[in-house]
Formats: structure tokens, C-alpha cells, sequence
């Protein structure tokens, strides 16, 4: 493990380590490599798509074990003692590093590990994604999955950032808010809208302002915590992406309610091995198992989205709390 050093531009210096780790580590290679043959189908709803992709090279995270009992019984793959000899990184800010994730979904694929072991936890860290995405606004998005919905190492904070373009929502995101788009708050400075398209119920914060969104952000998680009753971090995913000429942040969080869906457990013949996360749900599924990309169609997708995700009445219920505070 060794850190190498920044060229002034984030973007620059992390695609640089892209090469060089692509080129120098085995493992690596194989990993983009293999994104050249993965197959992807697309299915249209009401205003968005979703895709779905066939990754073998995922097949760990999407089958990771993540109950209490298994992660005390492996080592953290994300502390920096454990990291394989070849893989290097960029320290980020005093208390992370940006590392190349050598089993990639986007053809630029980055986490950013916390240096310090310590549980996935976001409360104290927004402010981390907010810089993350700024220094890569450029041309990326940052995401985090929370402990219990989609996070493979749950016991060590970590973000992970790949190319905007990857994720359809971005692109739709502004009509999806005028067709579905509920404002809850709002001034000169900041909104906050909430929206139900359908298949995924979640809260946009758009801002120019750091500090404004910290702000809402402390009171979504206070009353969310409330409203699903939950003393530890409830479940959502959360995707940031930061827009370099308005200077503005457009935050997502995606409310859920359920890791992962019946059909991950069901019976070999029925079974999906699809765990959605921030990226699944953000309108790229990924599945490890050909016969699994084979099963899914658009009213799997229903399914398991809905399922996921709290209903239509939850959200409307935790807006009216939103409001009221």
C-alpha cells in the first residue's frame, strides 16, 4: 500500500491512478476488463429507465454476508493493513484515502475509505460526500449505502464515486421532479422536494450552500430516525452530484425500508440474486448470474422496488412530519 501524490486537479489525479493500477495490478485489470463484455437490457417506465446489467465480477459484494456474526469473522477488506500489496491510493482530506475499486461497475470506479476503522455511519460524514462530489463534480457522482441496504463492509465508513453518466436518474431528475416532485421546503437558498415516481420514494436537496444543506440534512435524519422509529441509522442510500458552473449540489436520498427482496431468497428456481443499492436504484441493476439477467422483467423490477422502498402513504406521512418541524 503506498499514497501517491496530487496533481491540483482531483479529477485528473484519480484517473491517473485508474491507469496506473490498471496497468500495474493484475486483479485490477482483469476487473475493467471484463466490463467490456457485460450485457445490459433497458426497460422504459413513466418518464425514466431502468437498466439492468450483468456483472459477474460483482458477485461478492451482491452476495455479501453482513450480519454481525460474519463481519466479526473476516478481516475488513477496507482497512489500510488488510489492502492487497499492489493497491495504492490518494489520501483525501486528513482522515480518508481514494482507492481504485478493482471490482467495478462504472469504467471508473473509486472508494473512499475512512482511514480510521469505524462503522458506516453518515451523520458525521455528510460533509465529507459534500467535498467529495465538489472536488469530482466534474464528471462524477459520489454514493454512499447505508449499513443495512447496501453496504458490503457495514463495519468501516466508506463512499464510493464512478461517472455521472452512468446514472440515468441524473439525466431524468428534472423532469421526474416536475412530474412527480412534491416541494416540501424551500427559500432563496435551498429546496427540498420529495418524489414518488411510481417505483422509488425519495427526498432531493438542491443548494448552493454547504453549510444549508448540513443543516436540512440533520433534520431529515432526526425525523426520519423518529418516524420509522429507529434508534440507529434508519435505511436509505444517498447520491450527490455537484454542478461546476452553478456552483450548486443536488443531493438524493432514497427512503427504504427493506436491504434486500423476497425474490433474493426464494427458491433456486425463483430466485434474483439482485441487491439494490444506491446504484441499482439510481436506474443501473446489477446482477452477477446470466440466468438471473435472463428472469428480470419490468414487473420483477415493479416488485422488487416497491418492496424496497417505504410506501406512497409513508412517504406522504413523513412529509406532513418534515413540514412540521
Amino acid at each position: 500500500m503506498a499514497f501517491v501524490s496530487v496533481s491540483g486537479n482531483w479529477v485528473e489525479s484519480i484517473v491517473t491512478l485508474l491507469q496506473n493500477q490498471t496497468s500495474d495490478w493484475e486483479m485490477c485489470r482483469v476487473g475493467y476488463e471484463s466490463l467490456k463484455t457485460v450485457k445490459v437490457k433497458e426497460f422504459d417506465f413513466d418518464g425514466f429507465k431502468i437498466k439492468v446489467q450483468c456483472n459477474p465480477g460483482r458477485m461478492t459484494s451482491t452476495s455479501a454476508k453482513v450480519d454481525s456474526k460474519s463481519i466479526k469473522e473476516r478481516k475488513c477488506f477496507l482497512c489500510v493493513d488488510n489492502l492487497p500489496s499492489e493497491q495504492n491510493g490518494i489520501r483525501y482530506a486528513t482522515d480518508y484515502q481514494i482507492l481504485v475499486n478493482p471490482f467495478p461497475i462504472f469504467n471508473e470506479h473509486f472508494t473512499l475509505p475512512s482511514i480510521k476503522h469505524q462503522p458506516q455511519q453518515i451523520e458525521s460524514s455528510l460533509d465529507t460526500l459534500l467535498d467529495f462530489s465538489k472536488d469530482l463534480g466534474e464528471r462524477h457522482i459520489v454514493f454512499y449505502n447505508g449499513p443495512k441496504c447496501g453496504a458490503s463492509a457495514p463495519d468501516h465508513l466508506h463512499f464510493q464515486a464512478g461517472e455521472r453518466n452512468f446514472i440515468p436518474l441524473f439525466d431524468e431528475y428534472h423532469l421526474l421532479s416536475e412530474m412527480y416532485g412534491k416541494e416540501v421546503l424551500s427559500d432563496d437558498s435551498f429546496s427540498l422536494t420529495a418524489i414518488d415516481d411510481g417505483l422509488r420514494k425519495y427526498i432531493s436537496i438542491k443548494s448552493t450552500d454547504k453549510e444549508k444543506i448540513l443543516v436540512l440534512f440533520n433534520k431529515f435524519i432526526k425525523t426520519y430516525k423518529e418516524f420509522m422509529n429507529s434508534e440507529d441509522e434508519p435505511m436509505f442510500n444517498i447520491l450527490s452530484s455537484y454542478d461546476v458552473e452553478l456552483k450548486e449540489w443536488l443531493v438524493l436520498i432514497f427512503l427504504r425500508k427493506k436491504h434486500r427482496p423476497s425474490h433474493y431468497f426464494d427458491t433456486l428456481e425463483k430466485q434474483i440474486l439482485l441487491s439494490p443499492a444506491a446504484v441499482d436504484i439510481s436506474g443501473v441493476c446489477i446482477t452477477p448470474r446470466e440466468e438471473d439477467f435472463n428472469k428480470i422483467d419490468k414487473d420483477i423490477l415493479t416488485e422488487i422496488f416497491r418492496e424496497v422502498f417505504i410506501s406512497s402513504d409513508e412517504l406522504n406521512e413523513f412529509i406532513n412530519k418534515l413540514k412540521s418541524i
